[in-house]
């Protein structure tokens, strides 16, 4: 059935989150896990959700625990939610709460479900360091051995560079591309400045400060009491920088073109902990027991691109393709949320919009259109508040929805790139 059937239509009730720190910060010392359950159960409490009634919960992340890979049912099993609950993972690199929204958003359409929670949450505090293969080896052959002399032997073929650990990369693998190489690419294939790229982090800084100094963004956040005494708690983003100036960031060095690049720390987002979850439900069911809800999911759509060519620039396609679903051109969009990798990233895929040759690769003949700047990132983005691969999704999800319905604004497109060269768009819509 369509995703919009009237009295059907998935609602997005309600999101939450927690503050998001980078990496190494305030947060290091929680796990995926445990942000997830934090954002979850504040949910839950905030929309006094009967836990009962809940058919399922969707969880993204990109970098699982290999003790615990399915972050979805561990946090299920927090005490508060049924054992009973359905609970899955997945990963679509950085649009992977997206990917849990949806498939969430599915099941309630195709009537499998009634009530639902997705997000997602990242640790880039706590990513694996994996042992080199020599020394996984010897370990192996060590298990093995049945005799101490062998178990000897094992240990003896390791040397020094087996005791040198390998530690994931933000790199394509089919490019050996980090996404900041990818992100200087497209700058230079778009025609995107320094100057432009300091403008979009100073705009997205300044707005996200603005919103928690009113409160609208602070009001999206569950506070989170820190270990190990538990005696203060953290209530609001650490990377949102209220002092920083053009000068500040045209003053800082580039990362990874030291010698031709425009793309720096100051115009990119920072590694970050955290979580986040949206409450969806069927319309009917929404009603009946009293919610009103913020939005309705009006359409989606995921797209990808050589990663080897654009790698962030397939949001370009997405985009097109759920306004065409949702039945709605780019003007009749009253909000945009556009996730904030790199200045360079959003500046790419606002020329993307404008383009013929993006919109015909899309299958369309008119270019998608001019994203107005003042409806763009409102509440600031990813370039302040931090990304936590896993959770950005929601985050952008429960902004969306809530500044669309304190503007009394109708419909909202978000869009989110990933790595793997994927995009993804979504379109909201108020009641």
């Amino acid at each position: 059935m369509p995703i919009h059937e009237p009295g059907r239509r998935v609602a997005i009730i309600a999101g939450v989150r927690t503050p998001f720190a980078k990496a190494g910060t305030t947060l290091k010392a929680l796990s995926a896990i445990e942000l997830g359950k934090i954002a979850v159960s504040e949910l839950v409490h905030r929309t006094d959700l009967d836990p009962a009634s809940l058919d399922l919960l969707a969880f993204g992340t990109v970098i699982p625990s290999v003790l615990a890979p399915n972050i979805a049912r561990e946090v299920a099993l927090m005490p508060l939610l049924p054992k009973r609950v359905d609970a899955w993972s997945v990963s679509r690199a950085c649009a992977s709460a997206n990917q849990a929204i949806t498939d969430a958003a599915d099941q309630i359409a195709l009537g499998h479900a009634q009530v639902a929670i997705a997000g997602g949450a990242e640790s880039l505090s706590n990513v694996p360091i994996l042992h080199s293969r020599g020394f996984s080896d010897a370990l192996v052959a060590a298990s093995k051995a049945k005799t101490l002399a062998q178990r000897v032997q094992a240990f003896g073929r390791i040397r020094a560079k087996d005791f040198v650990p390998t530690t994931p990369a933000i790199a394509e693998p089919t490019t050996g591309e980090t996404m900041g190489q990818s992100a200087e690419k497209m700058a230079k294939l778009n025609g995107i400045t320094r100057e432009e790229q300091d403008a979009l982090a100073l705009a997205s800084h300044r707005n996200a400060h603005a919103g928690t100094v009113d409160g609208r963004l602070t009001a999206e956040i569950a506070p989170v009491m820190l270990p190990p005494k538990y005696e203060s708690a953290m209530t609001t983003d650490n990377g949102i920088r209220s002092d920083t100036t053009l000068e500040q960031l045209a003053a800082l060095k580039p990362v990874f073109d030291r010698r031709y690049g425009t793309v720096t720390a100051g115009n990119a987002s920072p590694l970050t902990d955290g979580a986040a979850a949206v409450l969806l439900m069927r319309e009917d069911v929404a009603r009946a027991q009293g919610y009103t809800p913020k939005a309705f999911i009006r359409s989606y759509a995921y797209a990808a691109v050589d990663p080897g060519e654009q790698l962030l620039q397939a949001p370009v396609l997405a985009a097109p393709m759920a306004l065409k679903r949702a039945g709605l051109t780019l003007k009749e969009i009253d909000l945009v949320e556009m996730h904030e990798a790199f200045a360079a990233q959003v500046l790419s895929n606002l020329r993307g919009f404008e383009s013929k040759e993006w919109a015909a690769r899309a299958g369309f003949s008119t270019a998608t259109g001019a994203v107005d700047r003042d409806r763009l990132n409102v509440m600031g983005g990813s370039i302040a508040t931090g990304h936590p691969f896993g959770a950005t999704g929601a985050r952008v999800t429960t902004t969306l929805v809530n500044e669309l319905a304190r503007r009394g604004g109708q419909f909202g497109l978000m869009t989110v790139c990933a790595a793997g060269g994927l995009g993804f768009a979504m379109v909201v819509e108020r009641a």
